[in-house]
């Protein structure tokens, strides 16, 4: 505890009363995250304004045998960004703004701290375009975006965030100072150390600023939600989809039945088209140059596919409200904890082959039914192989996570899938772990959190024990 204290009181010198809060001061949104996991209590939430405070507050910590779990945004799912008790968050919640735009090498430098929505605005501003987008926009924090490195709508088209990063400074646990801002595409000058980090949640060291690459801003949009009778028709439409449309193609977006009606009928998004006896609903997004040629282009893609008999009814996006429409279809889960739409659930983030997506779907309804009486839905980002499962059991609060869990990712793990597609690991995964990676691969993670944090105090407890 002595060692604790010194600690503590060396921390409010560096950083002041409103950088190390104690006690009744604890923000509760820093004792948690989205994951509805129960709140703990951290000795305190640090709060630092510069990289400088970061190294400092590291090599204290290191030095005292202190844990330190560092957070962003705390828009997390599964508990990666949740302190221990005892221990100290690390919030980069003022370690904010954008330090460099450049338009003529298309990069963008920007702190942790910074929320996504600001790094959008921001490459908006100047004609550029920053793709990673997710709900959580206006809250999550872009180094939280790297250290789980997120996903989102734009897969398909842009990759995920690891591919959209070009340099990252990091502190190590030690209190080491790694900056490596590269800010060129082509740097084949040895390990790419910076792809450590990106992934890692937060286990390896404390990403503090990132160099991000940005893209021309799109000259026009088109959407189109179609309905189609069977999964076969949807891998069909993906296929032609991709030919005809190429690097053109931004989002592919799937919705099972099951989940247009809970978006429609009961969350009260409105429908731009029936279902009727579809099976699936497909959001077509593309981002063109030019909307007269890629205009012409997606016009063409959905006649053919009228043609040939793919689609059963559509809609066609007329404008940007329109296309947000469409999005508030796909974006509904949002309003599902509603006790007035679902209430308490589960929400799974799995990866799968594409091909095999509906058997998933129709294995782990039926399991969980019989099994345990839960109800499901289904939607996700198929273009990608993510798709993500809304799980409840009518009237029961909480929701039995570990039985619904292990049904999921059991046949998760049958079909060679990932237990984490975007979301990571964090702690409410950790146990499944082993069903998407081998030992050896895990043998291996353990031996790099050994080399880097041997005294297993930062983010500890996280991803595996």
């Amino acid at each position: 505890m002595l060692q604790t204290n010194d600690c503590l009181s060396e921390l409010r010198d560096l950083l002041g009363p409103a950088g190390c809060m104690e006690g009744e001061d604890l923000p509760f949104r820093n004792r948690t995250d989205w994951s509805f996991l129960p709140p703990t209590t951290p000795l305190a939430v640090l709060r630092p304004t510069t990289t400088e405070e970061v190294v400092q507050i590291m090599r204290q910590c290191h030095a005292n045998q202190v844990t330190v779990t560092p957070q962003g945004g705390m828009t997390g799912l599964c508990g990666g960004a949740r302190p221990t008790d005892g221990g100290v968050a690390l919030s980069l919640e003022r370690l904010t703004g954008i330090e460099e735009l450049d338009p003529v090498g298309m990069t963008m430098t920007v702190r942790a701290g910074t929320p996504l929505e600001t790094v959008q605005k921001a490459a908006a501003e100047v004609g550029l375009f920053f793709p990673l987008d997710l709900g959580a926009r206006g809250s999550c924090a872009i180094g939280g975006n790297l250290s789980t490195n997120a996903g989102g709508n734009r897969v398909i088209r842009y990759g995920m965030t690891r591919d959209l990063v070009l340099g990252i400074e990091a502190v190590l646990p030690d209190g080491t100072l790694l900056t490596m801002l590269n800010k060129m595409i082509k740097n084949n000058a040895g390990y790419d150390l910076k792809q450590l980090f990106l992934g890692s949640e937060g286990t390896l060291g404390v990403i503090t600023r990132v160099v991000l690459r940005l893209f021309p801003e799109p000259g026009c949009s088109s959407a189109a939600l179609c309905i189609v009778p069977d999964y076969e028709t949807v891998l069909s439409v993906l296929a032609i989809t991709r030919k005809r449309l190429g690097p053109l193609l931004s989002a592919f977006e799937v919705m099972w039945a099951d989940y247009w009606h809970q978006a429609t009928d009961r969350a009260g998004v409105r429908a731009p088209v029936g279902m009727g006896d579809g099976s699936h609903a497909i959001l077509i997004e593309m981002q063109g140059l030019d909307a007269e040629i890629d205009g012409a282009r997606f016009d063409a893609l959905l006649e053919y596919l009228l043609e040939e008999g793919h689609v059963l009814d559509g809609a066609v996006a007329q404008s940007l409200g329109d296309i947000a429409a469409f999005w508030a279809t796909r974006d509904a889960a949002a309003e599902f904890a509603n006790p007035a739409v679902i209430g308490p659930h589960i929400s799974f983030d799995i990866g799968l082959p594409v091909a095999r997506m509906d058997e998933f779907a129709q294995e782990a309804k039926a399991k969980l039914l019989d099994q345990l009486s839960f109800h499901s839905v289904f939607y996700g980002h198929v273009g990608d192989g993510n798709l993500h499962v809304v799980a409840w059991k009518p009237n029961a609060d909480p929701q039995p996570l570990d039985e619904a869990s292990r049904i999921v990712y059991g046949i998760v793990g049958a079909m060679h899938g990932t237990v984490s597609a975007e979301h990571g690991i964090g702690t409410l995964k950790k146990p499944y772990l082993p069903l998407s990676r081998s030992p050896a691969e895990i043998a291996l993670m353990r031996q790099l959190k050994q080399a880097l944090d041997p005294k297993g105090l930062l983010n500890p407890a996280k991803i595996f024990d």
